[in-house]
């Protein structure tokens, strides 16, 4: 039997371009970010994916009477956004470690979580030059490549949590917490030293919040050390795969969860009217949140535009439903995993089975391309629909991606879909960097070979 390091010499000795053109199985397409007999992961995804792709036509397709409701649903159901993925995202770096660690070289294990990240930050900047016409004003080639969109985050995330793993749980956790606890007082400053012109504080504001401060690295850099310890967790349960080991899970989970919403709703209970002046409850500051530091203050505004009971105004957002809020963090932490434990307590510990959670398990492994399929048509009705045929219109929209899904995979092997190519990318990573290195060398050597025939003639 050969050792990790003759399989490694073997898939070396196969030339680059040799090894890419080698058909992936559809099973791997769709498996290449889902943990082996954990189900409910999957069944999470789905259920965010759609939930995602009801907020963002939401925001477009609503006509003006009911654009209310996007609003408080964008609110309330946040929680299946961002911070769950990027959750999701890291437990997917603790499985694909764990799960190989002391069979193959730890060289390239990593080297396929930095190529896969690294390709969704492609992807991230690419959606940025679309995106900053539309979002942000003011920014031009090269400034609008840079922005922390949740595809950029979700890109930076694997690389961060692959290096957050090789610290302990405790160190993780404190890290974590620093980050979260301070990250309101360290963007306050870095938008007051942007404001009043200093240099070195507007290109540290641009580099760690962005214009579009959708996902800033403060604070949702703490997902990344926080969400590994609940997935090494995860994975302890995966390995010992009885039914005590999952019911501590879920009990765990659910335990974590209930405190840390806890936490975040109490820290983040004071009401907050953008454009006016805020005493924060939690530690007395004073200050103005700016709507363009946080987004979604946007939402009073929506919510409040509703005419069917004009008496009936908010007084204000919560400060734990601001998105980008310390408090906000945790309670999305929290909720993240609630949301997890139900899940996991209906699929994988009383194996529940039907029609809309193999949908839900199947939405879940495509969720990269519904993402970034679904922004196609998304202004195709613009404030159009009224709430009854918007549910309509939309479900039929994200049944439509999903059977399209469905056929590209099965009858056209996902070639050029984004979940093949985060495994083409994860399979370049497989190989050693000196080897790509030495085979792009000797393709470059051939081509001048070849240019200097031609000039010889």
């Amino acid at each position: 039997m050969k050792n990790n390091d003759e399989e490694q010499a073997d898939m070396d000795s196969i030339p680059l371009f040799d090894y890419l053109k080698k058909q992936i199985p559809v099973e791997e397409i769709r498996d290449y970010a889902s943990p082996k007999r954990i189900t409910s992961i999957d069944v999470v995804k789905g259920f965010a994916i759609i939930f995602i792709i009801l907020a963002h036509t939401g925001g477009s397709w609503l006509n003006m009477q009911w654009k209310f409701f996007y609003g408080v649903a964008f609110a309330f159901l946040d929680i299946l956004g961002p911070s769950l993925f990027v959750f999701l995202s890291a437990l997917s770096v603790v499985f694909s470690i764990r799960k190989k660690q002391g069979r193959v070289p730890y060289k390239v294990l990593r080297n396929g979580i930095l190529t896969r990240g690294l390709i969704i930050i492609i992807i991230g900047v690419i959606f940025n030059i679309t995106s900053y016409s539309t979002t942000v004003k003011g920014y031009s080639f090269p400034f609008n490549l840079w922005g922390w969109n949740i595809l950029l985050f979700i890109g930076f995330s694997q690389i961060f949590s692959l290096y957050a793993l090789r610290l302990g749980k405790i160190t993780r956790s404190f890290i974590g917490l620093i980050i979260i606890f301070t990250s309101d007082a360290v963007r306050q400053y870095l938008y007051n030293l942007k404001e009043s012109g200093d240099i070195i504080g507007t290109f540290l504001h641009y580099l760690l919040v962005s214009p579009v401060a959708m996902t800033p690295i403060i604070p949702w850099l703490s997902i990344c050390f926080l969400s590994t310890i609940f997935g090494e967790y995860l994975y302890e349960a995966m390995i010992g795969g009885k039914k005590q080991d999952y019911v501590y899970l879920c009990r765990l989970f659910l335990a974590w969860g209930i405190i840390l919403v806890g936490i975040g709703v109490f820290l983040g209970r004071g009401l907050y009217v953008p454009g006016t002046e805020w005493i924060n409850v939690s530690n007395g500051s004073v200050g103005v949140l700016p709507v363009s530091e946080y987004p979604h203050l946007d939402l009073f505004s929506v919510i409040n535009s509703q005419v069917f009971f004009p008496q009936m105004r908010w007084a204000g957002l919560w400060e734990f439903l601001i998105r980008g809020r310390g408090s906000n963090m945790i309670y999305n932490l929290g909720a993240a995993l609630l949301i997890i434990a139900i899940w996991f307590y209906i699929v994988d510990l009383k194996k529940k089975s039907n029609i809309f959670i193999s949908m839900l398990k199947y939405y879940g492994k495509i969720s990269l391309s519904l993402f970034l399929l679904h922004y196609i048509f998304v202004t195709l009705f613009y404030g159009f629909f009224d709430i009854v045929f918007f549910i309509i219109i939309c479900l039929g929209y994200t049944g439509f991606w999903g059977f399209l899904m469905y056929l590209w995979n099965e009858f056209f092997d996902g070639k050029g879909s984004p979940e093949w190519l985060m495994v083409q990318i994860g399979r370049i990573g497989q190989k050693t960097t000196h080897t790509v290195k030495k085979e792009f060398h000797i393709i470059e050597e051939e081509i001048k070979g070849t240019v200097q025939k031609l000039k010889e003639k």
